[in-house]
């Protein structure tokens, strides 16, 4: 860094810039991705129960088929909507070499483009085939974006708000999941392609939007730093801020996280390509910072997000309510469910502040199992009759409201806060790739466990998720931390320092700048800097 060094500081309460509301909203744009990640996986839930879809894919006659019989097979539905869940798999871990090599925000800007593609394949089809390919295609999309969304929010966002901030994602998840919802009730009674097309087509929208906002937004001073461009880092943090990159705080901010990436390069140095990817696996299980340590936990974390069976009902809930035999208008009762999902999740911005993560993922979990096991033994003893499958579809949307509100933007924070900045792209990486194997593992599945040509649940199913979630209830407990209010550099401390269940007690006491080596001149050690800008 040109200039006579970069200032820093050991004051714990001056690591973090001022922010402005310029900046607040620069930093929330980057949640609209959220948007086309739920509408993707939420228009494909009112597609596969419609008429002309069904009649298109299998040749059955509505008008000569019994009701009960004109459905979409088992395995068709399986493959439809896993399809998309396997490329994201594989997108995400792309995603996290592309995020190092070009950028947080060309890569989801990347993201975008291959996104289109497969929307375009999509659209294109009248067949099984090309539907399947263009689910694949754009699923990498939404693997790139997924992944690296959570990534860049995480580290532009100021710690007193982060939150609260890539909460928001979850919310634009749930707001395309109603937008979906919202298209699929307005064309199911088309008797042309118009039915299925015009769901998948509108996808197109929100990938060109969020690619055009991404053009006018800054990377992330991280990338720089992790590059050794500090003189740009300088410049976005400046902007992010609202502050000119030469003040103190912009100064101190970037030295603190040049020191916190040079104490983790000495901790563990980076190498080849492939040690950096086995950088992500090193230390000792028993030591809450060691990378294996946080990559299990982030993986794991994914996991159980899907465990709670959250997208049964967005995936599956229209189909599975028509099987039921009691209800007149599935479509209107999905759209409901998808309402209270929208309702819910703003909650979250304040909780996750108030609370913390570590609180909300608890009592989420509890809440939700005890509504799951209600439903699944309502289902078991009077499941015919309408006046409990009303009873069932009550719980099943205060089941959604706890998700919502806690596991649903939970999971996604806690993800984006973790890992130290040699290893954080491809934890992110790792722990979102882990969230769709989990998907697409029970999407596949879910239609042989529930399907009336299959082993035929029914209710029965929300046993599975019930238990689930109590296993949920106990990983929360023992395993997740509460990095409420720390910046990402205080977390890799926090982490070192104490466990889990004694997070929420821990104070930082001093900065990695001061640990580093600081000047008589208050500036971070020359040394250090000029070691950052080789690597």
């Amino acid at each position: 860094m040109p200039g006579g060094g970069l200032v820093a500081t050991a004051d714990t309460a001056r690591i973090e810039a001022p922010v402005t509301a310029k900046a607040y909203f620069m930093c929330a744009f980057a949640a609209f991705g959220g948007i086309f990640f739920g509408y993707d996986s939420g228009y494909i839930n009112g597609v596969m129960g419609m008429t002309y879809f069904i009649q298109l894919q299998t040749g059955l006659d509505p008008a000569t088929t019994p009701h009960d019989q004109f459905i979409l097979p088992s395995w068709k539905k399986s493959l439809i909507t896993s399809i998309l869940s396997a490329g994201t798999f594989f997108g995400a871990i792309i995603a996290g070499d592309l995020a190092d090599f070009y950028g947080r925000r060309t890569t989801i800007i990347l993201g975008c483009i291959v996104f289109i593609i497969g929307v375009i394949l999509q659209t294109a089809s009248s067949a099984l085939g090309l539907l399947v390919a263009g689910r694949l295609v754009a699923g990498f999309g939404v693997g790139f974006v997924s992944a690296i969304i959570i990534l860049y929010m995480s580290e532009v966002a100021p710690r007193k708000v982060r939150g609260a901030i890539v909460s928001g994602y979850q919310f634009c998840i749930t707001i395309g999941i109603l937008l979906a919802s919202c298209v699929d009730y307005g064309t199911q009674d088309r008797k042309d392609t118009g039915s299925y097309r015009i769901p998948i087509a509108i996808q197109m929208l929100w990938a060109l939007m969020l690619a055009t906002g991404l053009l006018l937004l800054p990377e992330s001073p991280r990338y720089f730093v992790k590059r050794g461009k500090l003189d740009k880092a300088a410049e976005v943090l400046g902007r992010l801020r609202g502050q000119p990159r030469e003040s103190d705080y912009i100064q101190q901010e970037l030295a603190e996280i040049v020191a916190n990436h040079e104490y983790e390069l000495s901790v563990i140095p980076q190498g080849s390509y492939f040690n950096s990817w086995a950088n992500c696996f090193k230390g000792g299980l028993l030591r809450p910072s060691s990378n294996l340590r946080r990559t299990i936990l982030g993986t794991s974390l994914q996991m159980m997000q899907q465990w709670t069976g959250i997208n049964f009902i967005f995936y599956f809930g229209t189909t599975f309510f028509e099987d039921l035999h009691t209800i007149s208008n599935p479509f209107l009762i999905s759209l409901v469910t998808t309402l209270v999902n929208v309702c819910s999740t703003p909650i979250a911005f304040w909780t996750i502040e108030r609370f913390g993560r570590r609180p909300l993922l608890i009592w989420g979990a509890l809440g939700m199992l005890v509504c799951e096991f209600i439903v699944a033994i309502i289902g078991v003893t009077d499941g015919q009759n309408p006046a409990a499958v009303k009873a069932m579809i009550a719980f099943i949307c205060i089941y959604i409201f706890f998700f919502a509100s806690t596991w649903g933007p939970g999971a996604w924070v806690v993800i984006g806060e973790i890992f130290p900045l040699p290893i954080r792209s491809r934890g992110v990486a790792l722990s979102t790739a882990s969230n769709w194997l989990w998907n697409c593992i029970i999407t596949v599945i879910t239609p042989y466990m529930v399907g009336p040509d299959k082993a035929n649940l029914g209710p029965r199913v929300f046993f599975i998720w019930g238990s689930l979630c109590t296993v949920c209830f106990v990983y929360a407990y023992i395993l997740i931390p509460e990095t409420k209010g720390l910046s990402l550099e205080q977390v890799d401390r926090m982490l070192e320092e104490t466990n889990a269940r004694n997070s929420s007690k821990w104070v930082p006491h001093t900065t990695f700048a001061a640990q580093m080596g600081l000047t008589e001149k208050g500036t971070l050690a020359p040394e250090i800097v000029e070691d950052v800008e080789q690597k």
